[in-house]
């Protein structure tokens, strides 16, 4: 294989840009031309595809978000839109692909290797560390320290005013941010997809506070919790609690998804980046980088998609105890 191109696809995550720089230096190490392609499979689609050496990567490895920016494309849904990316593809000379991005970018790879043989190795790029195959994902130690700190910015108003607030992390079907910051946070409880926790059972959870004189909680909603998001949680919190209680809402929202990369996500980035390219150049096809017990491992992208990632319930069980 002697040209490869690289791409982010779907929702941004802080260390997008170490992952590139990986793919891009180490192509550049191995002496194969390598590609970057913009706006992820819409740019594949409209040819907006450019080659890339080792100083298009200079100074990066330390910005949020992605050089190379990106899209959800709905035209690649479509044989239509397949086929002019796949035409884009060799008018360029490429064959084969470094794909950075999650769930939908990985099933979108799949449907385009059975259709046109191009292969894709996949590198993990989600805030929300739900991809079977990886302990962590790219941008995820990142977006928990961003909730951290505005959690303990939160802890002190609520504890001035002897409030009861609701913070709504990101992880519309993982509840990793929420369980992390939660702990790490001190919360008082933590609502995430994976658990359903009925709305009696965090009227109980402070009514047992209050009776400690404990004067401010903090609860911790993951945003695809089954009993809705924040806002919505309060007031039936609210209802049922049937006293004047001063109850405030913070949804953190995108400030997860931007800034500053930690370390552990520049590293973990490179070695996914690296990985994924040199899988590629290898033979590996369709499948996902990923560190799992701090060893390179490859999944298929099958099982990426599928596979679900659920959440240890001792960390849950954690909560419980250390509320008390």
């Amino acid at each position: 294989m002697k040209r490869v191109a690289v791409f982010t696809s779907g929702g941004d995550a802080p260390g997008m840009n170490a992952c590139i720089r990986a793919v891009v230096r180490g192509a550049v190490y191995h002496g194969v031309e390598v590609f970057g392609i913009r706006r992820g499979y819409n740019g594949m689609i409209n040819g907006d595809i450019f080659p890339m050496t080792s100083h298009s990567v200079s100074n990066i490895v330390q910005r949020g978000g992605t050089i190379l920016k990106s899209a959800r494309s709905k035209e690649f849904m479509t044989p239509e839109g397949r086929k002019k990316a796949y035409d884009q593809l060799i008018q360029h000379g490429i064959e084969g692909l470094i794909a950075i991005g999650g769930n939908g970018t990985f099933t979108g790879a799949l449907k385009f290797f059975e259709e046109y043989r191009i292969p894709t190795v996949g590198a993990p790029g989600t805030i929300d560390n739900d991809l079977y195959g990886t302990d962590y994902t790219i941008g995820y130690d990142t977006a928990v320290n961003t909730a951290l700190e505005a959690i303990d910015k939160i802890r002190d108003t609520a504890d001035s005013h002897d409030r009861v607030f609701f913070i709504e992390v990101m992880g519309r079907d993982s509840g990793y941010i929420a369980i992390q910051s939660g702990i790490a946070g001190g919360a008082e409880m933590v609502m995430v997809p994976e658990v359903l926790t009925p709305i009696s059972e965090v009227v109980e959870t402070l009514k047992q506070g209050w009776s400690r004189s404990k004067s401010s909680s903090i609860i911790i909603v993951a945003e695809g919790d089954v009993e809705g998001n924040a806002v919505v949680l309060a007031e039936q919190i609210r209802e049922q609690v049937g006293v004047a209680i001063d109850m405030r809402v913070t949804t953190l929202g995108h400030i997860q998804r931007g800034g500053v990369p930690t370390a552990y996500d520049r590293i973990l980035a490179s070695r996914l980046g690296l990985g994924a390219l040199e899988g590629l150049l290898e033979g590996q096809q369709n499948v996902m980088a990923g560190i799992v017990n701090n060893a390179l491992i490859y999944t298929p992208f099958i099982d990426t998609i599928k596979l679900p990632k659920p959440i240890n319930e001792d960390l849950l069980r954690m909560v419980r105890i250390l509320s008390v």
